[in-house]
């Protein structure tokens, strides 16, 4: 059985993929929207790498990666939504499943900074 937070880290990547079709490609917004795919997929990505670390050190360190794009990725939705790039209801259900999963990573993180 796939690991829930996997699950949801992979469903985020593919929203903001998918989300980010909808934004017309003016100058900035195809920065912003290049750093954005850039850090929702990594974030995923180190939390499905540290599933497979050889150790805890290792774990460790991909889930504080993860929790870095996490906040990344939080940091670009902002921007979108602040600078008026876009507006769209999916817009605030992308932040709010950013922050939930920095909340998350966040504990692990913690937990495992701990040595729990």
């Amino acid at each position: 059985m796939k690991n829930e937070l996997s699950n949801r880290l992979l469903k985020f990547a593919v929203d903001i993929i998918v989300y980010l079709r909808t934004i017309k490609n003016f100058e900035e917004a195809k920065i912003i929207k290049y750093q954005l795919i850039k850090s929702a997929s990594s974030g995923g990505a180190n939390y499905e790498e540290a599933q497979g670390a050889p150790s805890k050190t290792d774990f460790s360190n991909k889930v504080r990666i993860a929790l870095k794009e996490m906040r990344e990725s939080n940091y670009w939705l902002k921007v979108i939504k602040d600078a008026k790039i876009d507006n769209q209801p999916i817009l605030e259900e992308l932040i709010n499943e950013s922050e939930e999963l920095k909340r998350i990573l966040g504990k692990i993180a913690s937990k495992t900074r701990k040595g729990n």
